[in-house]
Order: C-alpha cells, then sequence, then structure tokens
C-alpha cells in the first residue's frame, strides 16, 4: 500500500495559533483584573507560529469585531496535585481550546499536566525543556484570550489531517481545518538501541505466525520529517519490534501514533509518537485511513522529504536464541487487515508493552 502523500503545491507553514482581541497589542490595560479587554473593539489577529528554523515570521491581519468575555484570576498558581474550582476551570478552558486535560472533575493530575504542557509549548512558546506544567495567573490570562489554533496545511490534500511537530513535541489532529485534539506527545531520541524485543503474530517479522514471537534487534530511534498517509490501524494492545503500543495507527511503516504509560517531555519513543492512554482512547476516530500526516522536524519543510522511510531495524548480532512465546491469556487484536507493507522499524521494550511503547 503506498504512503505518499497526494500531489498538490505546498504553502510554507503561516500560523498555528491566533490571538483575537488585540491582547497582545500595544498597551492594552485591565487584562489581568477582571476588565473585559474593551468591550466591542475592533480586533487584531496576531499570528504566533511554533518555533522551526523555516517557518516565515508572524504575519497581522485585521478580524472581525469581537467581544471579549469578563476574565477571572488564579489567587494562586496551579500545578499537579490541586484541586477545586480553579482546576475545574482551567480544565474547561483547555478542553474548550481543543487540548485534553482528562475528565473534567477539578483534581489535577497527570493528564491536566500534560494538556498544560502542550499549551506551554505550542501557544506560549514555551522552549519543550523549560516547560513546568505549572499554570501562573499570567498563564492563565493568556488562556483566556480568543485563541484558534489552526492548521500549517489548511491545503491538505484530505479533508482531515495531523500535524506533528517535533521540536515542540505536539500533535494536532485537525478535522477540517478545526483543531479537534491537541496532545502532549514523545517522539523518537534518535539513539540506537539493542534489545530482545517481542513482536505480535500479524505483525512485520511475524506475518504468519500464530504466536508472538521473541528475538534480539537493533535500530535507531529516529522519528523523520515528511508526509505520510495513515494506512493501518489496530484497537488494543500490540507489540512489535519498536516496542508495546496500544491503539496504533500507522502511517509511517512500522512508526504509529499510539497509546502510552509513560509520556515524558523529552523524546523517549524508538520512533512512534507516544501520547497518554486517556487520549489514545478516542483518537483514531480523528484518523482516518488514506489521511494526511505531516512531521515537522524544525529543519526542512515535510514536503521536502516527502514520505521519507525510517531506519529499518537490523539482527542483533549477539543474540543467540529466537524463541516463539507461549500463546497469552488473551490474545492480542489481530491486525484489521494483513500486513502486505513491512512496517519499519517498531519499538523495542522488554518491559510491559504500554509502558516503554514504540
Amino acid at each position: 500500500m503506498s504512503r505518499r502523500a497526494g500531489a498538490g503545491r505546498w504553502t510554507p507553514a503561516v500560523v498555528a495559533v491566533v490571538v483575537l482581541a488585540g491582547v497582545i497589542a500595544v498597551g492594552v490595560g485591565g487584562l489581568g483584573d477582571g476588565d473585559d479587554g474593551g468591550g466591542n473593539a475592533a480586533a487584531t489577529t496576531t499570528t504566533v507560529v511554533p518555533t522551526s528554523t523555516t517557518t516565515p515570521a508572524p504575519t497581522t491581519t485585521v478580524s472581525p469585531t469581537t467581544t471579549v468575555p469578563a476574565r477571572t484570576n488564579l489567587p494562586f498558581a496551579l500545578s499537579k496535585g490541586n484541586s477545586g474550582d480553579e482546576v475545574q476551570r482551567l480544565q474547561g478552558r483547555l478542553k474548550e481550546l481543543g487540548f485534553e486535560p482528562g475528565p473534567i472533575d477539578g483534581q489535577f493530575g497527570d493528564l491536566t499536566r500534560s494538556a498544560v504542557w502542550a499549551f506551554e509549548k505550542l501557544v506560549m512558546q514555551t522552549p519543550r525543556h523549560e516547560a513546568t506544567g505549572r499554570v501562573t495567573d499570567e498563564m492563565w490570562q493568556r488562556m483566556q484570550d480568543p485563541l484558534v489554533v489552526v492548521p500549517r496545511r489548511p491545503d491538505a490534500a484530505s479533508t482531515n489531517h495531523t500535524e506533528i511537530y517535533l521540536p515542540e513535541q505536539v500533535v494536532v489532529f485537525f478535522v477540517g481545518d478545526a483543531p479537534a485534539l491537541i496532545s502532549h506527545m514523545s517522539s523518537g531520541t534518535g539513539n540506537q538501541w539493542c534489545e530482545e524485543v517481542t513482536i505480535s503474530p500479524g505483525e512485520y517479522g511475524n506475518e504468519e505466525g500464530t504466536e508472538p514471537l521473541k528475538r534480539g534487534e537493533c535500530g535507531i530511534s529516529n522519528t523523520p520529517g515528511g508526509v505520510y498517509e495513515y494506512y493501518r490501524r489496530v484497537e488494543g494492545v500490540r507489540q512489535s519490534n519498536l516496542g508495546g503500543m496500544w491503539n496504533p495507527v500507522y502511517f509511517n511503516y512500522g512508526i504509529a501514533i499510539h497509546g502510552a504509560l509513560n509520556v515524558p517531555l523529552e523524546p523517549a519513543s524508538h520512533g512512534c509518537i507516544r501520547i497518554p492512554m486517556f487520549v489514545s482512547e478516542n483518537f483514531q476516530a480523528l484518523a482516518g485511513d488514506g489521511d494526511q500526516v505531516f512531521v515537522f522536524d524544525g529543519l526542512e519543510e515535510p514536503e521536502e522529504y516527502d514520505d521519507q522511510p525510517p531506519t529499518f531495524n537490523w539482527r542483533d548480532p549477539d543474540y543467540t536464541t529466537t524463541t516463539s512465546l507461549p500463546p497469552p491469556t488473551t490474545a492480542p487484536a489481530a491486525p484489521s487487515e494483513p500486513v502486505t507493507t513491512p512496517p519499519a522499524a517498531p519499538e523495542a521494550a522488554s518491559a510491559p508493552p504500554i509502558t516503554s511503547g514504540g
């Protein structure tokens, strides 16, 4: 199955976040103390783009008149472990913007922190290693701006598409040109590894098998930039030669977006795009077969690479035993279609699949 992107004329990345109502214009007062920002004043649209060495400078245009709702202030900074009405308002606002904080329950847990990380990196343009997951009143004021996340590729060949920003470690699933889901993520480390891997029946390297296969493989944990298409999905747990995955949707051979328990701020996978488990429960509905996937690496535009393949795994020359494992108590779901194209270097992992996945 081909995973080459549809042909077309591609425009450079121009926007990722639109800030309305002149909130970062010169000398707008009262935005942090409950003022309504000036009522029905003419609004200015200011484009803010995630950091990329190839992204043009922000542009400014004029938008229709808008009204900024009354603002609130945070009496104290919010972070993991906090609870209460302020946290619930924070979660509701993140959800409105397209981020996924988990249940709107007033409990600031890991999911809310992941959503705050994504907001910091994408909207605040905080460098990945400086993200805190802590919401100050200053950040809350910014969050109350009428923000709209817009795609870098509004002219994608498919109606819906996904944009993966490797420098920011953020993924956005667009339905039309609207952000249906924005998530913190973790991609490939770029490091070489050699591990014992377990490969589920139907996965590359065990296509005709009826039982999981265990063997030694080596690989390089890279997530290549480029333009791809989703081509295969599996519900539930899968083990591959890139590691364990939950609800994977593949777009570059064995590289998939999938759920994992461990989704740290830094790149940590063997090449796949890890997203939080809660997020992975619903994202497959937003990632249809044939939908385009744009991977921005911050060095070149995705179209410069086209559908660049990953580095394929190789057998570990120091591993001497290849065995079939006993059937699991509950067998993993079989692939939804035969594997005719070798999913490239999926992730290696000998630890539990979801924790150490792709």
